[in-house]
């Protein structure tokens, strides 16, 4: 049994475009559809997945994956024709009679949420295949999908918070013997996603992509100032519900399509709208924390009532929500579940891997083992890396290793000697996250490096904290870990043990956090042999590891762009397999 996944909506933005030209550019985010991705299963088993952006190179990019699709086949070494379904992560046909109410929504319907829409995408990019083997999942059942069905567990609770998909801002569901039963609907009208993403905005954010920068900022305010701000603005039910009275106020189609009017009752209730070129401020931390306390006490809220009333102690989640690693380290701290699982591509690039999921375990046996670390994109050949070095060869010089140990001494030496290196070898992450083959790597014990990382590689702002990756066998040294000490997708908050704080300035956040990803010969044999080979030459089997990426920009797919990212930026030196490329100028380390 063949199934590929496929997510994204390509007519999204540009419907929004076409229909409201005097939007802010800003405004256009404010869309489904993001992400896009495709996934594939042969008989039950997870064998490649890849988001669309790392291909077209467009960051978030809501396109058809037609790139991520050809990944796929070419790694099963499939024919599209061979695939026994082409699944979609969204499903409106049950609400084609409310979009039929008014000719605006009726077109949008028509040219982005319908059938007939996936359909005219597919014959343009998949012109082979049958549509009548096109079909289409809800798009939280197709989240819960991805969480569940990779979890590992027979039986658990599973829940799905984000944005919006299709009616559906949040959805809780038992999960038992392979079947996702749905028992609690929250609908996108109350939607914790969408608020939390429209304070983003009102900070000078980034509507649906910088969320996370919130989660960084919060930690240097103080939550008290707006706590009683968003205890109102955010209302917590009694059978663990809740609403948001501020997204009830949008009452025209314009409203409603940009929240016009909850923005105009931020700016009049909570503070002036920031502008992105303007400084950040005291206040603006301020209502970072406050907002990401709500977001903490809403979740705690839900996945409590319904684990108290379901008796299920394991937790599996995904949804845009759960990339919130300051959330999701809150849950993991309260004790309200003995185990918690986020499946790593818990975005809508995830969806993919997750209607790919659902659909085969409706047609035959699902393989529910735990997702190994996410290695499931693109990895390329010495003789396609050394063709594009080629190309950079007046600019650079290239030394030859053995083999991946002695690359690991070698780059162990330069990370202690206080180098920024990029990493890149195998194949790369899915999701979000760099979890060791399309990294940027240094020393976490040096002061500067943060400062320096954010100003010449990563070009981003200061505030943002780096995270720590740890070999498995050390971490329960320098991080509290409750819970479990395996932590391999960077998708939890832990607290750096107070005595370690000072020796890890790079990454430990302002309160004392660290977003940390811990390491093991399972997981990836090549990163834990570097950590090893870090420890022996610094004292600390850990790196600072982030994205192998600049600001704006998708992770680096080809050894072309990593090549052109290395060059481009501060980064000391590149490995690219067990190759060390420097720049002709610098002296030979």
């Amino acid at each position: 049994m063949k199934v590929l996944g496929i997510s994204g909506l390509e007519n999204s933005v540009h419907f929004k475009k076409t229909k409201f030209r005097t939007a802010d550019e800003r405004e256009y985010r404010i869309s489904q559809g993001h992400d896009s991705a495709a996934a594939l299963i042969v008989d039950g088993k997870i064998v490649a997945a890849a988001s669309e952006e790392r291909f077209n190179r467009v960051k978030h990019s809501g396109a058809f994956p037609i790139g991520a699709v050809r990944y796929c086949l070419e790694e099963a070494g499939l024919d599209v024709v061979e695939l026994d379904e082409i699944a979609h992560s969204f499903n409106y046909s049950g609400w084609r009679h409310m979009f039929s109410m008014s000719p605006e929504s009726a077109e949008l319907y028509q040219e982005v949420f319908s059938r007939e829409a996936l359909l005219k995408l597919v014959e343009r990019d998949l012109p082979m295949y049958p549509q009548d083997r096109v079909t289409q999942v809800d798009h939280h059942l197709a989240h819960a999908a991805s969480a569940y069905f990779t979890s590992g567990w027979d039986q658990c609770l599973v829940v799905v918070i984000d944005g919006m998909g299709e009616m559906d801002g949040a959805t809780v569901y038992s999960a038992v013997n392979g079947t996702l039963k749905r028992i609690h609907r929250v609908s996108a009208n109350n939607s914790i996603g969408i608020f939390y993403s429209l304070v983003t905005l009102h900070l000078g954010f980034d509507f649906n992509s910088d969320e996370y920068k919130i989660m960084g900022l919060a930690p240097y305010g103080a939550p008290s100032r707006f706590r009683n701000f968003f205890s109102n603005s955010v209302l917590l039910k009694e059978g663990g519900s809740f609403s948001i009275p501020p997204l009830q106020l949008n009452k025209t189609p314009a409203e409603r399509e940009s929240y016009l009017a909850t923005r105009r009752w931020l700016t009049n209730n909570l503070v002036k709208e920031r502008r992105p070129d303007e400084e950040i401020t005291p206040i603006h931390e301020d209502v970072a924390a406050a907002l990401q306390e709500r977001l903490d006490k809403t979740l705690l809220h839900l996945c409590g009532h319904f684990a108290r009333k379901t008796g299920l102690r394991r937790l599996a989640m995904a949804g845009g929500v759960a990339l919130n690693c300051t959330a999701n380290g809150k849950l993991l701290e309260s004790g309200l579940f003995d185990e918690i699982y986020v499946q790593p591509a818990a975005g809508d690039d995830g969806s993919a891997l997750g209607a790919a999921l659902f659909r085969a375990s409706r047609r035959g046996a699902i393989n529910n083992k735990r997702m190994p670390v996410p290695f499931l994109g693109p990895a390329y050949s010495m003789e396609k890396i050394d063709a594009a070095l080629r190309d950079f060869g007046d600019r650079i010089t290239i030394h030859c290793f053995k083999d991946v140990n002695e690359t690991a001494v070698k780059a162990a030496e330069l990370i202690a000697a206080g180098r920024v290196i990029g990493w890149y070898r195998g194949r790369m992450e899915f999701g979000p996250r760099a979890l060791g083959n399309r990294s940027i790597l240094a020393d976490p014990g040096h002061p500067e490096m943060r400062d320096r990382i954010n100003a010449m590689v990563k070009m981003r702002e200061a505030f943002r904290p780096f995270a720590p990756a740890v070999t498995i066998e050390e971490a329960p040294k320098w991080f509290n870990l409750p819970g479990t000490k395996e932590h391999p997708y960077m998708i939890m908050t832990v607290n750096v043990r107070e005595e370690y704080r000072l020796d890890l300035p790079a990454v430990t956040h302002v309160n004392g956090s660290a977003r940390v990803q811990t390491v093991s010969k399972t997981d990836n044999a090549d990163f834990h042999c570097l950590l090893k080979a870090v420890g022996t030459a610094t004292g600390r089997e850990m790196v600072l590891n982030t994205s192998f990426n600049v600001k704006g920009q998708p992770i680096v797919n080809t050894p072309r762009e990593a090549m052109e990212t290395y060059l481009g930026t501060g980064i000391d030196h590149l490995f690219i397999e067990n190759l060390l490329i420097t720049r002709s100028s610098t002296p030979p380390p």
